[in-house]
């Protein structure tokens, strides 16, 4: 099996940076890109996961378009992303529940993308959480959740697939991929506060394999990656009832930076490979 991917993330000013020593790029290792003349949306690129996994594509060779509603935060990583030599990125700014402005900002992304054969790779990421207990809970709170978590996701595959499928057929590498990132949460139900959470993640994992059957021999892959606890704005903001990424651990929990790495391994496999789905714990965790 060939080695994962390596790549350095970049940082936006203020952000920090999990110890570790500095892992070189493909290209910085005199290595051939895979990703090299291809272009991915990330949605939720403004921060956490999303952010991670831009850097990390762009890192690898890709074209990235940022897509979310924070554009100052979009603009910083852009701007870090194309400072690094063949880095490219570009933003479009839009919210995920807005199916006119993913379509817009979608078919935007694909006409520049770089052989003109629009989009090569969709990452699904933009997400929100809300738990706690069903009773007592506001109907409206559970409709906002299920309006990014899967109606995000629906809106952003529908707008990308043509443009998916003719990557497939047309770019080199004779894949195309379609990644969602969802959560540990989308295999087993991890507790009574989690309700409706759970099963937005399990709706997305249903239509992901769904998708994987319909679109296998098209040569789009189809892969979903399931973290268990992230550092990141929902799991270190203090909500009730939230997964909390707070507490100090022995071996500490997962950054985004990870999560971002198991994207870039999946994407990158041997097109007669598919990786269809990953979860990715921290050590310690154990539920």
């Amino acid at each position: 099996m060939r080695p994962a991917p390596r790549w350095q993330p970049v940082l936006a000013a203020g952000a920090s940076r999990s110890a570790g020593a500095r892992r070189p790029t493909r290209s910085e290792r005199g290595d051939p890109s895979v990703l090299k003349d291809t272009t991915a949306v990330v949605t939720g690129a403004s921060s956490g996961i999303g952010a991670a996994v831009a850097e990390a594509l762009a890192a690898e060779g890709a074209s990235v378009a940022l897509l979310a509603r924070r554009r100052d935060r979009l603009n910083g990583l852009a701007e870090a992303i194309n400072a690094r030599d063949g880095g490219r990125a570009e933003v479009y700014e839009a919210d995920v529940t807005d199916p006119d402005a993913v379509r817009a900002a979608v078919d935007a992304a694909a006409g520049r993308g770089g052989d003109s054969n629009g989009i090569d790779i969709l990452v699904n990421n933009a997400g929100s959480g809300t738990w706690g207990p069903a009773l007592g809970a506001e109907l409206d709170d559970w409709h906002a959740t299920v309006d990014v978590n899967v109606g995000g996701v629906l809106n952003a595959t529908h707008a990308a697939l043509p443009h998916l499928a003719r990557a497939a057929d047309a770019a080199p590498r004779g894949v195309a991929d379609l990644v969602t990132v969802s959560s540990l949460a989308g295999r087993r139900v991890p507790g009574p506060d989690s309700n409706v959470y759970a099963a937005t993640k399990h709706a997305v994992g249903a239509f992901s394999e769904a998708l994987r059957q319909e679109l296998a021999e098209r040569h789009v892959r189809v892969g979903v990656v399931e973290p268990g606890i992230v550092v990141t704005e929902l799991t270190t903001a203090g909500r009730p009832h939230a997964p909390d990424a707070t507490r100090p651990t022995g071996y500490g929990l997962l950054q985004p930076e990870d999560v971002a790495a198991a994207v870039v391994f999946m994407v990158t496999r041997p097109r007669h490979v598919a990786l269809n789905e990953m979860l990715v714990r921290p050590t310690e965790q154990t539920c």
